[in-house]
């Protein structure tokens, strides 16, 4: 006698489709910032960078509300943010700067490895870049704890090198710093992210060329 199987729910269905739809704007979201920060970044100058950046940054925010578990976008969202504060420079970026450090040290909290230990890398490179105390948060030793953190979850990135050699650099390390940054330039190519590796290869030139 046939076996009469119970046909899946109707809500059921609906929810696996509405989850998978859901699942798929976030990953189009990530994506959309990522790539629209390597213009900002990389083919904007001056005011016209920091609107592009400002922008971007209250997109990035929405986008990691709508998801707040997603800890990629959480990372993209700090990113911006203190990519932005980058551009806009003076005292009055100090609390971007500060925004973004708390939304990469929840992001080490939910998940450190998430792309490839990048809250790592981001929160390093503030921790060098930011003055200390009694201005800002920055501290050279922390920096480095994390950096060498990034690095050992991912070894042949070319954003771990670079902020690495970089932070060599900014200590006079000269012979560790090229040894990061040869590392860097030599990095794998990243799917998608062509815009952003030319400029970050930029970057990175202009660091050896000091040397």
């Amino acid at each position: 006698m046939a076996i009469i199987r119970p046909s899946t729910p109707r809500c059921l269905i609906i929810a696996l489709l509405l989850g998978s739809t859901t699942l798929q704007a976030a990953e189009d979201a990530l994506v959309t910032v990522q790539q629209q920060w390597a213009t900002c970044q990389y083919q904007q100058s001056g005011k016209e960078k920091e609107r592009c950046l400002e922008t971007l940054s209250n997109q990035a925010e929405a986008a990691s509300a709508k998801e707040p578990f997603r800890t990629d976008l959480l990372i993209w969202s700090a990113i911006v943010k203190s990519t932005w504060a980058g551009a806009k420079g003076g005292l009055g970026a100090l609390g971007l700067v500060k925004e973004a450090k708390a939304k990469l040290e929840l992001a080490l909290k939910q998940d450190p490895k998430a792309l490839d230990g990048s809250a790592y890398t981001s929160l390093g490179s503030l921790y060098y870049q930011v003055p200390g105390w009694p201005v800002g948060f920055g501290d050279d030793e922390k920096a480095e704890q994390l950096l060498k953190q990034a690095l050992a979850i991912n070894p042949t990135g070319i954003d771990p090198n670079f902020f690495y050699g970089d932070f060599l650099l900014d200590q006079g390390r000269e012979a560790e710093a090229k040894t990061y940054l040869d590392k860097a330039l030599a990095a794998p190519a990243r799917p998608g992210r062509e815009v952003a590796d030319e400029g970050r290869k930029m970057e990175i030139r202009e660091r050896l060329e000091k040397l």
